[in-house]
């Protein structure tokens, strides 16, 4: 599976953005699509996720209530939909399949594929 990540930028805090990732229709034989973000001198953090077929969502506590994950089967596309942004949500964002279920929807070491990144920006 191939994965295309966009939609990273600069934003004011409170404001919104969405990122997108573009994946091979390969995502179809895929258990789910997720999202990590890695900010500076930090480890990379779970965000959330989305399984592919049933569209099940699992968020971190830090931004349940504020950003939305969901996926067009269509599209093969996936999406992150942050509003609320706070500057603690500046990060690189990456996108992630996960071939099967590994038991662990935010242990990083459970997805066999990446994008290569977005940067989100949220400025005070």
């Amino acid at each position: 599976v191939q994965l295309q990540a966009s939609g990273g930028g600069l934003v004011q805090a409170g404001g919104s953005l969405s990122l997108s990732c573009a994946a091979s229709a390969r995502i179809f034989s895929s258990y789910a699509m997720g999202w990590f973000r890695q900010a500076p001198g930090r480890e990379r953090e779970f965000v959330a996720q989305i399984t592919w077929s049933g569209g099940t969502t699992y968020y971190a506590d830090s931004v349940k209530g504020r950003f939305t994950i969901s996926r067009d089967i269509a599209k093969t596309t996936g999406y992150l939909h942050m509003n609320s942004l706070k500057p603690e949500d500046t990060a690189v964002y990456y996108c992630a399949v996960q071939r099967s279920y590994r038991g662990s929807v935010s242990y990083s070491g459970g997805y066999n594929y990446w994008g290569q990144g977005t940067l989100v920006t949220v400025s005070s």
